[in-house]
């Protein structure tokens, strides 16, 4: 079963949701800078899921730019 992050971001895709990917993107950065930032428990586990979270968007992004590129 696709992870819910995967369906959002096929989505947004589909959607034309340029903005909405954005978005998804900037949160999941200020999360990971956060998590990164903290001290004194072992924030590896959902440092990881959010580093591969941000590479689904970026492939997400990568195919909305592709789609929008190619001819009609």
């Amino acid at each position: 079963m696709p992870r819910a992050i995967e369906q959002i971001v096929d989505s947004y895709v589909r959607l034309k949701n340029r903005r909405g990917l954005d978005e998804l993107m900037m949160h999941r950065q200020r999360l990971a800078v956060d998590l990164k930032s903290r001290s004194g428990y072992d924030f590896s586990l959902p440092i990881g899921q959010i580093d591969e979270e941000i590479a689904i968007i970026e492939a997400g992004l990568s195919r909305l730019k592709a789609e929008n590129s190619a001819p009609i």
